[in-house]
């Protein structure tokens, strides 16, 4: 049983990696599946203004002709339109203003009085040109003036404002109910006054009065500077409440049908065109079919569904398997690719479920985005393209939804060389908006055959989804510190020379930093020339001596005075000190909280080589020993990427360079061929995804750059 129970635990440690990749796959995978669409999809693709591919397509079964959405929408906006607002009559507003305003006529005739015979008393002019004031002449004009009140708040008298409360479009009411000694009559809109209209309509009496009298025009005017639009209260009174129920009513008894389709009829034969009628017969047919699930067929919509998700995610893992292998070692690579899957699939279900927003709304671009940041534009577009084709069996009208998304995110993935700046994510953004609007509006032309028919909100869409994807900007912030991935923006951060650790260099081991800062240039053109990731290179390559710091006068190139430090230790000593600038290099490293990728340079920038000059004096000096190599050693591990590998030969290389006497290109071509062969032929390289041509071309490469940085002269022939 014992033995029984030891086998099984060998076997969990074997396959641990496995067998976790298998557990968070299978749970990505059902967590999928459950938050799908669980309705039929019809199964014929088709477009406005295209031919029918597909062979003759009869009715199977009786279905009404639904109104397309636009329809439906253009019938409600016109309810909403022509609404005709329910006003009550007012019977007692008249007799409160007209109280008012005598009262008002009284106040005023008494202080007009007195100021005429002040007026009359000190100003010949006045006394000369404006006739005694008389009350009946007057109050005349006053009774004129109630009449056209009267005649008004007969009509009635509204308030503009209260048709904003119920129509966006209050200048496109033409019709309104009042209701009025217990009956509601319909009236044109004209039929009534309007505030301004009223003010409007007394002035002009006014005026009328002035031409046909104008010895009274001081009398007129007497009535002008009452302030009359005070006196003016809006006898139509809105009935909001049955405004609205009136709406609803009539928004109610729109139909959704146009006509009907009997089992066994034509509905449209191959290669004819899709027209409008057409087109709306072929949607009414799919969403009758897709609203039909019947229970006996749950069983087989789960299965397909489940087959679906199964290839696509399996497709996933086998370009991974194929062509990024080192992330299925990665227990945290891999569940955060399948994080990323398993939030956004079941989110967007939710909003083509819900019907929450429009599709477009939702910014599917974030994914590839968030990955590039922390891998590369292969596995972006991969990912990007398996949730897309997952979502396209689901999402509205299919065939374009994964054109538009599939060049979304190729727009997001390829305008972000590098996001090391917040400015790139903008051009991201923008890049994304235009990509979608372009190709909308070529899809709509080719769809429609006109601008007028194409539904311009989808560029407000457009532009909230291009909005929305600089929220990847925190996310990846988010996603750098849950999973200790490193993104472009820390690296610019840890390349920056004022940083604290490589500032401490440059005082202490200048001769290390100097060191350093050529082989992140040296290191930085190779990573290009391969297209490796350069600035993990270069930041790595900064880094990479970090561990000289605590003895630098130790290594030769901080040895300014001559004095070397080694002539008076053992071998086996100065070896000890050399290896462990590596391991106090890691411990340095933790201590100011470098990410573990640039960790890895540290580790691997010798790794598993052997100090040879001490190596040698050793056995020169023991030759017995010759057996003693660990002590010598590196402790590795060995490179395990292009980018440490590239590294470890820049180190190699730059440092070897500096004990030339007299460069030239043979000597040059002769350092870079023995270093870099040596470590192949130890193996250095053989954990790493490096090519012989790959190889060959960065050989190339640092030749020409050493070639440079000396300014070697080629020997020509005498």
């Amino acid at each position: 049983m014992n033995e029984k129970i030891k086998n099984f635990s060998n076997f969990i440690k074997k396959y641990r990696q496995i067998i976790l990749n298998v557990i968070i796959f299978l749970a990505s995978y059902f967590i999928i599946i459950n938050f799908l669409p669980q309705e039929r999809r019809f199964r014929y693709e088709f477009q406005k203004g295209k031919p029918w591919q597909h062979e003759d397509l009869i009715a199977s079964f009786d279905f009404p002709i639904y109104k397309l959405p636009e329809e439906i929408q253009r019938e409600k906006d016109s309810i909403e339109n022509s609404v005709k607002p329910y006003f009550v009559y007012n019977e007692n507003i008249e007799a409160q203003v007209v109280s008012a305003l005598i009262n008002e006529y009284e106040t005023q005739w008494k202080h007009y009085l007195k100021q005429d015979s002040s007026l009359r008393v000190n100003d010949y002019n006045y006394r000369r040109s404006v006739p005694r004031p008389r009350k009946e002449r007057f109050d005349m004009y006053f009774k004129r003036l109630q009449k056209i009140l009267h005649f008004i708040y007969d009509k009635g008298l509204y308030d503009p404002a209260d048709l904003q409360q119920i129509t966006s479009s209050p200048e496109k009411v033409s019709l309104i109910v009042i209701y009025r000694n217990k009956v509601a009559k319909t009236y044109s809109i004209d039929e009534v006054y309007s505030l301004k209209a009223a003010y409007e309509f007394i002035q002009q009496y006014f005026e009328q009065w002035v031409k046909q009298n104008p010895r009274d025009a001081y009398i007129i005017n007497f009535f002008r500077n009452m302030n009359l639009e005070r006196y003016l209260r809006p006898n139509l009174i809105l009935d909001k409440q049955k405004t609205q129920m009136l709406k609803e009513t009539a928004l109610a008894n729109i139909s959704e049908t146009i006509g009907f389709v009997q089992a066994g009829e034509r509905i449209i034969s191959k290669g004819e065109v899709v027209d409008q009628q057409k087109y709306r017969i072929l949607m009414s047919l799919k969403k009758e079919y897709e609203k039909s699930n019947i229970l006996a067929s749950k069983t087989f919509l789960l299965l397909g569904n489940s087959v679906i998700v199964f290839i696509l995610l399996l497709t996933l893992g086998l370009f991974i398997y194929n062509y990024k292998p080192l992330i299925l070692s990665n227990f945290r690579q891999t569940s955060f690719l399948l994080l990323l899957i398993t939030l956004v699939i079941p989110s967007f279900s939710y909003v083509i479920r819900s019907n929450l927003f429009n599709v477009y709304i939702f910014p599917l671009a974030i994914v590839p985005i968030i990955i590039k940041a922390f891998f590369d534009e292969r596995l972006a577009l991969f990912v990007h393209l398996t949730i897309v084709f997952i979502i396209g069996f689901y999402a509205p009208n299919s065939f374009e939804f994964v054109i538009l998304q599939f060049v979304s995110g190729y727009a997001a993935i390829f305008s972000l060389s590098q996001l090391s700046r917040r400015g790139q994510l903008y051009a991201s953004s923008a890049g994304v908006f235009l990509a979608l609007s372009i190709l909308y509006l070529g899809i709509g032309l080719t769809q429609e055959g006109s601008l007028k028919s194409i539904n311009w909100q989808y560029f407000v869409y457009f532009a909230i989804n291009a909005v929305l994807l600089l929220l990847a900007y925190p996310l990846i912030y988010v996603f750098e510190k849950l999973f200790g991935f490193i993104s472009d923006m820390t690296l610019i951060e840890l390349a920056n020379t004022n940083n604290k650790l490589l500032r401490e260099l440059a005082m202490k081991a200048p001769g290390t930093f100097h060191h350093s800062l050529q082989v992140s240039n040296l290191a930085e053109a190779a990573a290009n020339k391969i297209r490796a990731n350069s600035l993990l290179v270069r930041v790595g390559a900064l880094y990479h001596d970090i561990g000289k710091l605590h003895a630098p006068l130790y290594f030769i190139e901080n040895q300014i005075s001559g004095i070397n430090p080694h002539d008076n230790l053992d071998f086996k000593e100065s070896a000890r000190i050399i290896l462990q600038h590596v391991t106090k290099g890691v411990e340095l490293a933790k201590k100011h909280n470098l990410p573990k990728q640039i960790i890895d340079f540290i580790t691997t920038h010798h790794g598993t080589t052997v100090i040879q000059y001490f190596y040698k004096m050793y056995i020169k000096k023991y030759p017995e020993k010759e057996g003693e190599l660990a002590e010598f050693t590196y402790p590795g591990p060995k490179p395990f990427s292009k980018e440490t590998a590239i590294v470890m030969m820049a180190d190699s290389i730059e440092a070897a360079s500096r004990a030339i006497k007299d460069i030239n290109k043979e000597k040059i071509d002769e350092l870079v061929e023995k270093i870099i062969n040596y470590q192949m032929s130890l193996g250095q390289y053989e954990n790493t995804d490096l090519t012989f041509q790959e190889i060959f071309i960065l050989k190339q490469l640092f030749k020409k750059l050493l070639l440079n940085i000396y300014h070697a002269r080629i020997e020509y022939p005498k």
